[in-house]
């Protein structure tokens, strides 16, 4: 497992990763020897202090497949992990003393989508907040980015707005959380809409926690 308290991976998404720690050197000579796949799990934010030990992890993370890597001189790695699945962690293995990192027993858990068209309503929803949310932050449109994204199938879109998008820990936790691609997509929207009120209120000078 690799524990992180800033990163969230999300199915069919990549995130590029340094690897420096003694420990997560030698957790990726070991998959490197093997299948080549970590499990990356979010540290619950109050213990993020505790990351030089071992801290509480999320029970839900997501497995990644380790798709291009370089060691360095130093024995440091950089390395690009694609998100593939993800997996409720049944319990961790106890700790040995030639093992520095951790590892753990997983359930791999399957993507479903319920409502195809429910979910086409609510991606033209999410696309609308992420349009208004960039403008309003940086003045540019994002037609030229959109345009893309409209292709993705629904899981893809989903889950690559989840990644890329910048919110707090605990509400991309709740993303990955969710059972389905319904449920994902319906929270995305709300959390994005969420965002948005908060920037407009930010704008008008408002009190922001009179956003509900």
């Amino acid at each position: 497992m690799f524990p992180l308290s800033n990163v969230t991976l999300f199915p069919g998404t990549g995130a590029p990763l340094h690897i420096f720690e003694p420990r997560y050197r030698q957790m990726m000579q070991a998959a490197l020897a093997a299948d080549r796949v970590l499990v990356m799990a979010t540290v619950r934010p109050e213990q993020a202090h505790e990351m030089a030990e071992a801290p509480p992890i999320y029970p839900l993370a997501c497995a990644g497949f380790i798709q291009s890597h370089q060691e360095l001189a130093d024995g440091r790695f950089n390395l690009r992990l694609q998100g593939t699945q993800r997996v409720r962690i049944l319990r961790e293995l106890p700790a040995t003393d030639d093992r520095l990192y951790r590892i753990g027993e997983f359930e791999r858990l399957e993507e479903t989508i319920l409502d195809a068209a429910h979910c086409t309503r609510l991606r033209d929803r999410v696309t609308e907040h992420l349009t208004v949310l960039v403008r309003e932050a940086t003045g540019l449109a994002l037609d030229h980015t959109m345009s893309g994204v409209a292709s993705m199938d629904l899981a893809t879109f989903t889950d690559s707005v989840c990644q890329t998008v910048d919110l707090p820990v605990q509400e991309k936790q709740a993303l990955l959380e969710a059972d389905s691609i319904d449920e994902r997509l319906l929270r995305l929207e709300g959390t994005l809409e969420f965002h948005r009120a908060l920037a407009q209120q930010a704008g008008t000078g408002s009190r922001p926690d009179t956003v509900h």
